[in-house]
């Protein structure tokens, strides 16, 4: 009687563990995916933010021409057309 006891209790200490050891790998899993599903929000976000704000100001360029003819490719002032450097040349 006493080896059938102590077998059983084995067998359901084994068990125990078993699930134990299941449940955890489970949590690790969901836990991962949940990880990578944040990451993936993180990257869209960071997309979108830089499309808005791409709408928003657009750089705009000096109106000032170059020596050479070309355009001048420093960024204007924002009330004025022109950039720090023509803005006083003006």
């Amino acid at each position: 009687m006493a080896t059938k006891k102590k077998t059983a209790t084995k067998r359901k200490t084994a068990a125990r563990k078993r699930t134990a050891t299941r449940k955890k790998t489970a949590a690790k899993k969901r836990t991962a995916k949940k990880a990578t599903r944040r990451t993936a929000k993180k990257k869209v976000a960071k997309k979108t933010a830089k499309k808005k704000a791409a709408k928003k100001a657009p750089a705009k360029r000096c109106a000032a021409k170059t020596k050479e003819g070309k355009q001048c490719k420093n960024r204007a002032k924002a009330p004025s057309k022109f950039c720090k450097t023509h803005q006083k040349k003006r």
